[in-house]
């Protein structure tokens, strides 16, 4: 029996490739988040995502806490089951009228993972909705051939090379609008995106890739964290364990794979001779 989702949730994940909303955080939590994040903001006097890009769930106690959260890891397991591995974690950031957007997309593009029973979870800290560019997806779009990604590098794209899969059919688009403290789940290869924040507001959130522990990455010395259950396969480099707010050793990894993001050397799997 899921823990979390309901039957048809588990179904409609791999059928339709997506499912949500489900609550995870309090209003006063996700508000409590939000703060701590703007304080570092301030303190730093700098874009955030410059400092927390990638793994950001290694830079603070209570981001690597979210991470492990019981009713996150519990949604995941129901999905693929009770050995979670965490690989990756991102800001999203959107100012009020910046004209940040982030273009249609695959997720697994670049990540190199085999197989893609692989789950991108959305973590909202404010609300997300239409009005301040919340995700949007294309159902189904998983089950489809890799899609060829054109890098345009486009300065108010929020993806490291700009990666936009052309031509879209976007009256299929699904929007996954969510309030403070909620979460949606989304396969891999689904494709998916989000429009420019036409708010008065920030639209704060962050997104976590967790994947069973069977699954390879064909990329060198990629790193992960076990989250949940035993690993035995291991596959993955393990990633540090922060053992205070921005442990230095962390901050180095973090640093390291920040430089290593956008890394041209990386083909997408579209372009690939399989």
């Amino acid at each position: 029996m899921p823990k979390i989702l309901t039957q048809a949730e588990v179904d409609g994940f791999w059928t339709e490739g997506y499912c949500f909303p489900f609550d995870c955080l309090t209003t006063r939590e996700a508000a409590e988040a939000r703060a701590r994040l703007e304080a570092f903001e301030a303190e730093i006097d700098d874009d955030i995502q410059k400092h927390l890009r990638v793994k950001v769930h290694l830079g603070f106690m209570w981001l690597w806490e979210l991470a492990h959260h019981p009713k996150i890891l519990d949604a995941v397991e129901d999905l693929i089951g009770p050995n979670i591995l965490l690989y990756l974690s991102t800001l999203w950031f959107k100012n009020a009228g910046d004209g940040k957007r982030v273009s249609w997309h695959q997720d697994s593009a670049y990540y190199g993972l085999e197989p893609h029973d692989v789950v991108t979870l959305w973590l909202g800290f404010t609300d997300s909705n239409v009005g301040n560019g919340c995700v949007q997806i294309i159902p189904g779009t998983h089950k489809e051939p890799d899609y060829v990604h054109v890098e345009t590098y486009a300065e108010d794209n929020l993806l490291a090379r700009g990666q936009t899969i052309e031509d879209i059919d976007e009256s299929k688009a699904v929007k996954l609008e969510l309030k403070a403290g909620q979460f949606s789940l989304h396969h891999e290869r689904l494709v998916h995106g989000s429009a420019p924040n036409l708010s008065n507001d920030r639209r704060l959130g962050m997104s976590f890739t967790y994947l069973p522990t069977y699954v390879r990455c064909n990329l060198p010395n990629r790193t992960a964290v076990l989250c949940r259950g035993v690993d035995e396969y291991n596959y993955w480099h393990r990633d540090p364990e922060p053992r205070q707010d921005r442990d230095p050793v962390c901050w180095e990894a973090i640093r390291f794979w920040i430089d290593g993001y956008a890394d041209p050397n990386v083909t997408q799997e579209a372009l690939v001779t399989r």
